[in-house]
């Protein structure tokens, strides 16, 4: 067993991070987020020789499981996640498209498998804790890899600013609970990628983060 390594795809309008994990030494991973531009997802996938195993996804926005659909039928692999309370969400994506005024064709996703609190996943035996972070979305998961010290928190963190929670389903109070309870307590040192944007450390972000104060 290598290390894990991430490489980032910014896709759509939306600049959203479709992040492929992987394995450096096998080159088997997964897909997160596979938001759009599915096309330029397998040119990354094809280029880099890399092998995967499974989608998984944080959450049901259209910028982050847009593609999901197209990409699972191009690779022949599971889509795993999120929690079962973004059914809604992922059952609406061709409505959100449209009132996001969207050309691309998106599909409205059926994962093979939700996800719960305290669950793991793993690829190539690097194994992943899924913890329910609900608040920018009811169902949103995060993905902490405790060897690594490193978590895909998707949309509930980012660096300076946290998850939106103005969209159908968001609650702020749920989203600042879901960092204080599940991610703070992760450790300081623990590196991290997100939705949108840079990464960064979450020891950084409990000091400088102005939406954290306070936590």
């Amino acid at each position: 067993m290598g290390q894990i390594q991430a490489g980032v795809i910014a896709v759509t309008a939306f600049q959203q991070n479709c992040t492929v994990l992987f394995d450096d030494e096998s080159k088997t991973g997964v897909v997160v987020d596979p938001g759009g531009d599915v096309a330029t997802i397998l040119d990354v996938i094809k280029e880099n020789g890399i092998e995967v195993k499974a989608i998984w996804l944080t959450h049901g926005h259209i910028d982050h499981a847009g593609g999901a659909m197209d990409l699972k039928e191009a690779l022949g692999v599971d889509i795993i996640g999120p929690h079962r309370d973004d059914k809604p969400l992922l059952d609406g994506l061709e409505d959100q498209a449209k009132m996001f005024g969207l050309t691309e064709a998106v599909r409205n996703v059926q994962p093979d498998r939700w996800l719960d609190e305290g669950e793991t996943l793993s690829f190539d035996g690097h194994e992943f804790q899924v913890l329910h972070c609900p608040g920018h979305a009811p169902g949103h998961v995060v993905f902490f890899n405790r060897a690594a010290g490193f978590a895909h928190l998707g949309d509930v963190l980012f660096r300076g600013s946290i998850g939106r929670t103005d969209l159908p389903g968001g609650d702020h109070d749920q989203l600042l609970a879901s960092i204080r309870d599940k991610v703070l307590p992760l450790g300081d040192e623990v590196g991290f990628i997100c939705g949108h944007g840079p990464g960064g450390r979450i020891g950084e972000e409990r000091l400088t983060n102005p939406f954290l104060k306070g936590l």
